[in-house]
């Protein structure tokens, strides 16, 4: 029998926030397992399904999704028992999964790693810009402050006690930053090492790398 969860894309850190999800919630799913700029997400099959050429996307059933903030919060909603991934039932308890989840993906993701990205790994591509990337490395720093400011230096959550969207998106920033030999601050050491110890997070990235997550080294 088909799953009805299809994803495609991996190697990536966005890729892998709804795999991950994926196999905490034990939900059956097809992976078409391929990365950016290898030509895949430029062929007419895909860009019929999705049109922005990005990766991850996801059908399930007859519902299609792109953006890994919107599938993994979709996927939590459908498939999620609050058992042991956070699942938020008041307005207030979403407004801060939401308060998290933007900052990370703003502050941390966007503003911060992919500029990186775009001006080291991809330069030739986007232009070599060593001062640009020095500062958005400086900038991810102090936004790193700010949870340390926000959250104190002993915590093993983001939000509640128990995992939760924000945890992922944070953690798979973490991993981001290990990728690029950059170190992570003390304080999120316990932090990052608690996520990386599930079975589920060690499934994943084992199915969207392709190596044991016992390759990451976070010193």
């Amino acid at each position: 029998m088909t799953p009805p969860v299809k994803l495609w894309g991996n190697t990536t850190t966005r890729t892998m926030r709804p795999i991950w999800l994926l196999e905490e919630l034990d939900v059956d799913y097809r992976l078409n397992a391929f990365g950016p700029r290898t030509g895949e997400t430029k062929t007419a099959e895909y860009t019929s399904l999705n049109p922005k050429q990005k990766i991850p996307y996801m059908v399930d059933g007859e519902f299609e999704l792109s953006e890994s903030v919107a599938i993994t919060n979709y996927l939590l909603e459908k498939y999620g028992d609050g058992s042991n991934v956070f699942l938020p039932k008041t307005i207030e308890d979403k407004a801060k999964c939401d308060e998290w989840s933007c900052f990370i993906l703003s502050e941390l993701d966007e503003t911060s790693l992919y500029v990186i990205r775009r001006h080291q790994d991809l330069k030739a591509i986007y232009g070599d810009a060593p001062g640009v990337v020095d500062s958005a490395k400086a900038y991810f720093y102090k936004q790193l402050g700010a949870i340390e400011s926000l959250r104190g230096r002993d915590f093993s959550h983001l939000v509640q006690d128990k995992l939760s969207i924000p945890d992922i998106l944070l953690t798979t920033c973490l991993d981001w930053i290990v990728a690029y030999k950059m170190d992570v601050p003390e304080f999120l050491h316990t932090f990052h090492a608690g996520m990386r110890a599930r079975p589920a997070y060690q499934s994943a990235f084992e199915r969207s790398y392709g190596v044991s997550a016992q390759k990451l080294i976070s010193r």
